[in-house]
C-alpha cells in the first residue's frame, strides 16, 4: 500500500511537466496527448487530463485552436503560450537538478 501511494505521488508530480513537454512539440489533440503518455507508460484518463489542461490554460500556459474534423465535430488542439514555453524551460532546469540530486542521493546502492 505504501509503495503504490508513493508511486502515484511521484507520477502526479511529473505529469504537468510531461504534458507541457509533449505539447511543446507542436499543436496536439487531447487524445494524442493521452497516447503519448501511454507510450511513455504514464497512464492517464480523460477525466484526469481535461481538468489539468483547463488549469494549465487558465494559468496562461496553453492556448488552443479549434480545427474542423472530417469525421465529427471540430477538435481542440493545444499549443504552448509564450508563458508556457518560459515555464517549461524553468521546469527543464528543475528536472535536471532533481535527476542529479536523486542520482547522487541513491549513489551506488545497487
Amino acid at each position: 500500500m505504501i509503495v503504490e501511494n508513493t508511486q502515484t505521488q511521484m507520477r502526479k508530480g511529473i505529469l504537468e511537466y510531461c504534458i507541457l513537454s509533449i505539447i511543446s512539440r507542436g499543436e496536439i489533440y487531447a487524445s494524442d496527448i493521452i497516447a503519448e503518455l501511454k507510450k511513455a507508460q504514464l497512464l492517464v484518463v480523460e477525466g484526469t487530463l481535461y481538468p489539468l489542461l483547463t488549469r494549465l490554460k487558465n494559468n496562461g500556459l496553453l492556448t488552443y485552436n479549434w480545427v474542423e474534423s472530417v469525421s465529427g465535430p471540430p477538435r481542440k488542439y493545444y499549443v504552448l503560450s509564450e508563458e508556457g514555453k518560459n515555464v517549461l524551460e524553468q521546469l527543464d532546469k528543475t528536472w535536471q537538478e532533481l535527476v542529479y540530486a536523486v542520482q547522487t542521493a541513491i549513489g551506488d546502492r545497487k
